[in-house]
């Protein structure tokens, strides 16, 4: 009898535990804490801000495949020919060079120069200047001025990605002359103050500039005649990680030095042929770098080049993967949810600016935003890639880890009832539209990825997407970041 009392005990205690564990699941299940989304990877190169292939700046050049930065050499005489002439001239001048290109989310990489080539008649200096004068009071005097109004008109252009210091040397190398260590630190100390906001490159900051947190421009990149450049900001990275803070870009001099052996006689060469590809692929994977220059030449119809294209365009700068996403099913309006996802940098770089992490809801139907959120303490500088690259293995020896984002949001009470699309975005805050993909096909055009479908005050019918509905990311050409 005593057993037999024990057991049923034993079983009743089993059953409550079953139905506190059923009845947990399907609060659970009500309340959508459960949904886990595993968003497919996208297998193509994307053309993301800040990263990727250098095109010209020029309309024309802004349409180009993966088209997202162009660099812009600006001759000193054209912004300031006089000591009389205002900072409005500088406004003016880039205004004119970079019209309208904010309306092809592209932003410019722009240099001051004053000296083209050692050639009488392509040096660029104002009248009141003289040529060739890189040490006197006057210069240094005209100097500083020129850098604070850079600053004020480009460290809050949205316009603007980055800065590449430039105006010492020929096509402002800082070579042919260099730069003195006087010139150095002054430059170094107003470029720092000029641009709070911007990352400023210089030519060889591991040997220049070291006091100094600028990145770096390698104008010959992956040059078999300049591999002590690579060498250099190869140093540099690893005894500073200045990779994580800062730019590291160029272009591939089709024209200098020992090309022909490495990176090949042409972008197409380039592109194409295993060797001289596997070994750019392993400089930019290597040295973190964001985009190059120059090789944006290749030839647009050629399916072989076009593909060397891609598998570039795919290791330059950041490449985000995102691993899943977990938010619940049902939401109440006016009451708060939480939701997170993780994201993996598989690229070679971090971008270089925090912009802000975007959630909304919405409308099935229509596609329209019908409220939105932003993360708040997301940082998506800390979206660092691997490091530490093998070049026999081909992969990072320190490899790039999922970086979890957790938030807590409020709906407002006024929101209607219904099954909404849940989706992130990346946006750009000049404008605060979507700017950045992630790469995975749960995409709508505009920008934002779609994940699953959320009930407000109403359990949704189901939480997966249907593939059907999304969009190609490499297709949509529709993005700006100002209005």
């Amino acid at each position: 009898m005593k057993n037999q009392m024990i057991n049923g005990f034993s079983l009743f205690f089993k059953t409550c535990r079953f139905w506190v564990f059923v009845s947990l699941f399907n609060l659970c299940s009500i309340l959508g804490v459960a949904v886990v989304i595993y968003p497919k990877e996208y297998s193509h190169a994307l053309r993301n801000p800040l990263m990727g292939f250098r095109y010209d700046t020029s309309s024309s050049g802004y349409q180009q495949p993966y088209a997202a930065v162009t660099r812009c050499y600006i001759k000193w005489n054209e912004i300031e020919n006089d000591e009389s002439d205002t900072i409005d001239k500088i406004k003016s001048v880039c205004d004119t060079k970079w019209k309208d290109i904010e309306k092809y989310n592209v932003k410019v990489i722009p240099r001051v120069y004053l000296d083209w080539d050692r050639r009488s008649g392509n040096e660029y200096w104002p009248v009141d200047m003289t040529k060739g004068d890189y040490g006197s009071e006057q210069f240094k005097t005209r100097l500083r001025r020129l850098i604070q109004r850079l600053g004020q008109c480009w460290d809050n252009d949205p316009r603007v990605a980055w800065v590449q210091m430039g105006i010492v040397g020929l096509w402002g190398e800082h070579h042919s002359p260099s730069p003195s260590a006087e010139i150095q630190q002054l430059m170094g100390e107003e470029f720092t103050a000029a641009f709070p906001n911007k990352k400023v490159l210089v030519r060889r900051p591991w040997e220049t500039f070291t006091n100094f947190q600028f990145g770096g421009y390698w104008d010959s990149w992956a040059n078999w005649g300049q591999m002590d450049h690579g060498t250099g900001i190869d140093n540099l990275n690893d005894t500073t990680q200045r990779w994580k803070v800062s730019v590291f870009e160029g272009e591939i001099a089709y024209n200098c030095c020992e090309y022909t052996t490495q990176p090949g006689d042409s972008p197409n060469d380039t592109l194409t042929d295993p060797a001289h590809l596997d070994f750019l692929l392993d400089t930019i994977r290597n040295l973190h770098c964001s985009g190059l220059g120059w090789i944006s030449g290749y030839s647009k119809t050629d399916p072989a080049v076009l593909a060397g294209a891609e598998e570039v365009q795919g290791a330059f700068g950041y490449r985000y993967l995102l691993n899943e996403v977990r938010y619940p099913a049902m939401l109440t309006p006016g009451a708060n949810f939480s939701m997170q996802f993780k994201v993996t940098n598989v690229g070679s770089a971090p971008i270089c600016y925090n912009w802000p992490v975007e959630v909304s809801l919405l409308n099935p139907t229509t596609k329209a935003v019908v409220w939105k959120a932003n993360f708040a303490g997301c940082d998506i500088r800390n979206w660092l890639s691997g490091d530490q690259y093998n070049s026999t293995t081909r992969t990072y020896t320190v490899p790039a880890v999922a970086n979890t984002v957790s938030g807590t949001f409020q709906l407002p009470g006024t929101i209607a009832n219904g099954q909404y699309i849940l989706a992130l975005a990346i946006l750009d805050p000049a404008g605060m539209l979507p700017s950045v993909r992630f790469s995975t096909v749960n995409y709508f055009n505009g920008g934002r990825h779609p994940i699953g479908y959320a009930g407000v005050g109403v359990t949704p019918g189901q939480t997966q997407l249907s593939p059907g509905l999304f969009d190609d990311p490499a297709g949509d050409t529709s993005l700006y970041y100002v209005k």
